[in-house]
């Protein structure tokens, strides 16, 4: 079983809204406040968003950080969830 990371899932969701919403890179790290290349790390689950970040990004997209956080959890139990054996 691989190891799931956390990091990687909040940046799924956080590229999934950015490009739903269909805003660059740039657009979203300038109404964050933090630079494109840190936004990339985050969004490929390279960097760990501390709280602020994180926050912050969320902010920039008009979300609720809560609901982020609900829709990792819903894909983190996605991917914990046992396979079934045929």
């Amino acid at each position: 079983m691989t190891m799931t990371l956390l990091r990687e899932f909040v940046g799924s969701a956080l590229r999934v809204a950015r490009q739903d919403q269909s805003r660059s890179l740039r657009d979203v790290a300038k109404s964050a406040r933090v630079s494109l290349g840190y936004l990339s790390e985050v969004e490929r689950g390279q960097k760990e968003a501390s709280s602020e970040m994180l926050n912050s990004i969320c902010s920039a997209l008009n979300l609720n950080l809560i609901d982020v956080m609900k829709s990792v959890l819903t894909e983190l139990e996605a991917a914990q969830a046992p396979t079934p054996l045929l």
